[in-house]
């Protein structure tokens, strides 16, 4: 039987994983990311602990989860007609917006911390955006870390880039708490079957501790959510201190029950066991997140799960510095 060229010999099929459009694969309640148990490095028994694998996105992050509700919700309004984005970003967040924006024809420019692996600017100019690089002191004295956020601004507020550029603003956006609303939380509730009693996610964006957190909340109010926070000065991409860091806005201290601070020897111990122990190749903040786990968990009784937010594929030039010389030949 023959088929004309616009006869569609492949329909879509999430039970086939077969799918039009690679945003489709974007963690939902009826296409969930993983949940994987740690069964080495936090045995079990009395306090089990699962990660919620987020760089099965297709870019890579949980936040491709907000950058896609964000670029929607402006579509939607119309905020995009002649416009090119520009997003304050630690590396995640504006890789997926530049893939998202690239399906749409526009433009992205970030605004990255210097010290962001080498791997996430490469990344991110090979998905065609615009990277400018930025140093801390361009921000005030009180907020030391938030040079890339207040450059951003500055292209939108700017009289150069007035009525060029448009922000999507994840450390503002409600989109960014609804997506993990709608999507993260859902998920945990139904892969846990209702069973979840702590949640651990790292002090970011704050977009899934406060939209994963209210929704767990409203499910059952006694589930405890524990914020992960970075010491000062630290290494950990995509973490805030927020001593050093303007708290963001979409931050709701109401939900949080507990905050756990962490330096970046302990998290970078903890990457390296996941490595070798788990077979999970994460993020340093996952790293953060499983230490902060493990200790919190000693003397409690039930299911966790915590966010394990990125891969470790985007940090190898950090894990080279954490290695040294272990692993090469002896002269």
């Amino acid at each position: 039987m023959s088929t004309t060229k616009t006869e569609r010999l492949l329909e879509a099929s999430s039970v086939l994983r077969r799918y039009d459009d690679i945003r489709e694969l974007i963690g939902s309640p009826a296409n969930p990311t993983p949940l994987v148990r740690v069964n080495r490095i936090v045995p079990g028994g009395a306090f089990d602990v699962y990660l919620k694998l987020e760089w099965f996105n297709p870019f890579g992050s949980v936040k491709d989860r907000a950058a896609l509700y964000m670029l929607e919700a402006m579509q939607e309004r119309g905020g995009l007609e002649d416009k090119e984005l520009v997003e304050p970003t630690s590396g995640n967040t504006g890789i997926a917006l530049a893939a998202l924006v690239a399906l749409v024809g526009k433009k992205l420019t970030v605004a990255i911390p210097e010290g962001v692996p080498e791997e996430k600017k490469t990344l991110l100019r090979m998905l065609g955006a615009e990277v400018w690089p930025t140093p801390d002191d361009l921000c005030p004295v009180d907020h030391p870390k938030d040079g890339a956020i207040a450059l951003a601004h500055s292209f939108v507020r700017g009289e150069a880039g007035k009525g060029r550029y448009v922000m999507p603003n994840q450390y503002e956006s409600l989109e960014n708490v609804r997506a993990h609303y709608e999507t993260t939380g859902p998920e945990i509730w139904d892969q846990t079957e209702g069973q979840v009693k702590f949640f651990f996610a790292g002090l970011g964006t704050c977009g899934t501790l406060t939209g994963v957190g209210r929704y767990l909340k409203e499910q059952n109010d006694d589930i405890q959510i524990i914020a992960i926070e970075p010491q000062k000065g630290h290494r950990l991409p995509g973490l805030k201190n927020l001593e050093e860091s303007k708290p963001p806005a979409i931050l709701d201290l109401s939900v949080i029950d507990q905050v756990i601070r962490v330096d970046d020897e302990p998290a970078y111990a903890m990457t390296k066991r996941l490595f070798r122990e788990e077979g999970l190749i994460v993020g340093p903040s996952t790293g953060a997140i499983v230490h902060a786990a493990r200790e919190y968990g000693q003397e409690k009784d039930g299911l966790a799960v915590a966010i394990s937010p990125d891969s470790g594929f985007k940090y190898a030039s950090f894990f080279a510095d954490v290695l040294g010389d272990e692993g090469k030949p002896r002269v």
